[in-house]
């Protein structure tokens, strides 16, 4: 669903040293991202449960990738909940 230019700038914009793509701020920005089209596509397309199933788990996978922040350095999970802006 991601261009790749888009990607990269949603990496760039929260990577949190050069060389980043894998820590939870990136992974949790892409996931909200990816979770944002498919909400505006399952608005249109009620009836498709493809998409809705694999809406369900992004959001379950963004979830667990928020507690664990939230339990490990909590000072990085209220960043980047402020950032994105999602309810804590």
């Amino acid at each position: 669903m991601l261009t790749k230019e888009e990607r990269n700038a949603i990496v760039a914009e929260h990577r949190t040293h050069d060389g980043d793509s894998g820590s939870p701020e990136v992974q949790i920005a892409l996931l909200t991202h990816d979770i944002k089209k498919l909400t505006e596509h399952m608005k249109v397309h009620r009836k498709d449960f493809h998409s809705r199933r694999g809406l369900l788990l992004k959001v379950s996978r963004r979830s667990k990738l928020l507690r664990y922040l939230n339990r490990v350095e909590h000072d990085r999970y209220v960043a980047i909940t402020d950032k994105l802006g999602l309810r804590r």
